[in-house]
């Protein structure tokens, strides 16, 4: 008699690599696009002393009313189209468990984050990889051809791409949403520092989800807050895959309070654009170095005469984690920067200098 407990375990789920990221760390980090600039301390001190007034002992709300409400009115979309969660991930989640099942087809680009084709594949569904563009820019024919001839219900893309930093434009996105009446599902984490959004489509077409986060822009990754909108009727359904009590109540206090003080985090949305847009410049002169149009808070590189691996290493020696995204489709000779302060930016610049230089030393030997 056999006693493998694995053996109860889908296939599929064996057969498939768990998302994961190496523990490292580094006093310059700048491989998870988070926010350098933290909250300021007396938002997070305003946060604490509401959240020690509360019982610690109590669930949260079942369904966070004042949150959801703030949203509704910070994204300009209606309260009943509005569903938060536990980080956008928990969401991704909870919209794959309402509409995949074995052999349902999705469309997804490629490469984009990895967490979209995981799930789908646990779920049973069939990924059907969209190609992106010869200089890793999205290509919307190719979107629409494949939807066309799979009868996709489902679409999903991440706008800006994480790891590219392209997007797609809204023309485009409205074109996906017309052509049938499967969902096009839009993750906007980074859709800040792009100054540009699809929310506004919410209104005309019933079939399109968008994605938000407040890890990135609103500097909120250590408490996982995320949200989703949609048709109410959409909502509806995908709140029954949502856990119950999903949101911490402190999380949800803090979120509530960024959205409040939003003067303070736009203007530091601003500082990472113009601080993006001159670390791009400084490496585009870089010879040997390509890099990625991005509408994103990172930047994609690739290295013609130097393996990223070694520079990769060799920035972590050097005190500086950056991420190592060869194993991607495409990407075999990329890394991806996240945007530091001021900084950070320097201490990487001087310590990728330093990286390229010593792998051109051992090219030589």
């Amino acid at each position: 008699m056999s006693r493998d407990p694995l053996r109860h375990i889908k296939p599929v789920v064996r057969s498939i690599a768990a998302y994961t990221l190496a523990a490292r760390e580094a006093p310059v980090k700048i491989n998870q696009n988070e926010n350098p600039f933290d909250l300021p301390e007396a938002l997070k001190r305003r946060v604490m002393e509401m959240a020690l007034s509360r019982s610690w002992s109590r669930y949260p709300e079942f369904d966070p009313k004042e949150l959801v409400e703030a949203l509704a009115t910070a994204s300009g979309w209606r309260a009943d189209g509005v569903l938060a969660g536990n980080g956008s991930n928990e969401l991704i989640e909870a919209l794959l468990l309402v509409t995949v099942g074995e052999g349902t087809k999705v469309v997804i680009p490629e490469p984009t984050f990895t967490l979209y084709a995981l799930l789908t594949r646990i779920l049973g569904g069939d990924v059907v990889k969209a190609p992106l563009g010869p200089d890793l820019e999205y290509d919307c024919a190719a979107l629409l051809r494949l939807r066309r001839e799979h009868a996709a219900p489902l679409t999903i893309v991440c706008s800006p791409n994480n790891p590219t930093g392209g997007m797609l434009t809204t023309a485009e996105v409205r074109a996906l949403c017309e052509d049938g009446d499967g969902l096009v599902v839009i993750d906007e984490a980074y859709h800040e520092f792009s100054g540009e959004s699809v929310v506004p489509l919410l209104s005309e077409y019933p079939n399109l989800v968008v994605l938000r986060t407040f890890s990135k822009a609103k500097a909120l990754a250590g408490l996982r807050v995320g949200y989703l909108l949609a048709s109410p009727e959409l909502v509806r359904e995908i709140n029954k895959a949502r856990l119950p009590y999903n949101i911490n109540f402190i999380s949800q206090l803090a979120a509530i309070a960024a959205l409040e003080d939003r003067d303070a985090l736009d203007g530091t949305v601003a500082e990472l654009v113009s601080l993006r847009d001159a670390l791009a410049a400084r490496l585009a002169d870089t010879p040997g170095v390509r890099v990625f149009p991005s509408r994103a808070n990172f930047i994609l590189i690739e290295l013609s005469h130097a393996d990223p691996k070694a520079v990769f290493e060799s920035l972590y020696r050097d005190g500086v984690l950056v991420r190592d995204v060869t194993s991607y489709p495409r990407l075999g000779r990329c890394l991806r920067i996240s945007v530091g302060s001021p900084d950070e930016n320097a201490r990487f610049l001087s310590g990728f200098a330093r990286a390229l230089e010593a792998a051109a030393t051992l090219e030589k030997r």
